[in-house]
């Protein structure tokens, strides 16, 4: 497994906006803590090159948000900053996705089939001329389209779990039939962007490759476990992609202040552990997450759930290269409970309730897409 993390995302900083540094220390330093922490491979990025940033982006908004930063930056929009350090950083963010994806199609043997970008500013918002919702420029998509054109890869699915819905994502690949866009997110009546309902299928060739799940306010682990194993197992076997990304926001979270769905830590658990299982190659990016504790426990679940018995089996006489590279983070280990997928589908799906609303949204979604996949 890798991890693709820098220091310098510190750089792209307002301390008083909420997507700020603060969320990737918690993340790294709640992972610094962890026994198994040596035998993380943490990687360092490099800064996406200006062609692959604008095989997604127009050079507008490239040029835009370079001038912008050169000028000190400021507010993009009503919610979204840059500062003078902005740009290059997106850049090395970028970069994060490429390189996470370059470890996982060029790995050395089977234990590196997965890697993580924590990264910031994060990209699922950002459309292919415009940033927003935080997001500058859209990480996934560059990934997509670097393995396109330098691996020759034809298909593609992206699981994007953040509780908001990816719209920039969606639009960059929404005529585009070898992009599979698959997001889970609470109700858009009730939720930024205001976008992702069922009928939002795609359109021309892409139509029916864009498949939202919205689900409302309240649902929990029971409701977002059965309507993914419902979703996800058959058109994942379907539309057979040859890499899966997965958008990771952890925004979810029952604490998180800027949603109202109540997942738990138990339920990252339990994606991670499905996604690897139903595909051999899964790159994952850091979306959202607010709430600094959750998102720092609910990232280190989902990590742990894709390789658990490398972190169970204890070595601690390795010595860790990250400490040398990133000494700025404080050692402390400490042991952390493990649950297996099996163990999580037992607790919320035996003799638990699914209500007539989440039941009503599958059968709306298999309505729509019957036409593209077998349910």
């Amino acid at each position: 497994m890798a991890i693709v993390y820098s220091p310098e995302y510190n750089k792209h900083q307002d301390k008083f906006h909420i997507e700020n540094k603060a969320r990737t220390d918690a993340i790294m330093n709640n992972l610094s803590k962890q026994s198994f922490f040596n035998k993380l491979n943490i990687i360092a990025p490099s800064r996406a090159d200006l062609n692959h940033v604008l095989s997604v982006h127009t050079p507008e908004h490239v040029n835009f948000i370079d001038e912008f930063c050169k000028k000190g930056g400021g507010n993009i929009d009503f919610d979204t900053y840059a500062t003078s350090q902005s740009y290059q950083t997106a850049l090395l963010s970028a970069g994060g996705s490429i390189k996470a994806s370059k470890l996982v199609l060029n790995r050395a043997n089977k234990s590196e089939n997965w890697a993580f970008s924590i990264s910031r500013p994060p990209g699922h918002h950002a459309t292919s001329n415009k940033s927003m919702g935080f997001c500058i420029f859209n990480n996934v998509a560059i990934a997509v389209e670097y393995l396109r054109k330098t691996y020759g890869l034809e298909r593609f699915c992206i699981v994007d779990f953040d509780v908001h819905y990816g719209n920039g994502t969606a639009e960059i690949f929404y005529n585009d039939p070898n992009v599979l866009y698959i997001s889970i997110h609470q109700d858009p009546r009730t939720l930024f962007p205001g976008k992702g309902f069922i009928d939002e299928e795609g359109a021309a060739e892409g139509k029916g490759y864009n498949l939202n799940i919205p689900m409302p306010p309240g649902s929990n682990n029971t409701d977002y476990i059965w309507i993914l194993k419902e979703i996800l197992g058959p058109v994942l076997k379907e539309f057979n992609p040859q890499i899966l990304f997965a958008e990771a926001g952890f925004d979810g979270h029952l604490n998180d202040p800027l949603s109202r769905i109540e997942l738990t830590e138990d339920f990252y658990s339990w994606i991670g552990q499905y996604l690897i299982e139903k595909h051999p190659r899964l790159i994952s990016l850091l979306e959202g997450g607010y709430d600094l504790k959750s998102l720092a426990n609910s990232s280190l679940s989902f990590i742990v759930s894709m390789d658990p018995y490398l972190f169970l089996s204890e070595n601690k006489n390795e010595k860790s290269n990250f400490t040398d590279k990133f000494s700025h983070l404080q050692i402390n280990k400490s042991k952390i409970k493990y649950k297996f997928k099996e163990e999580i589908e037992k607790e919320y799906l035996e003799k638990l309730y699914i209500s007539s609303e989440v039941k009503k949204i599958l059968s709306s979604i298999k309505d729509n897409f019957s036409p593209y996949f077998k349910f």
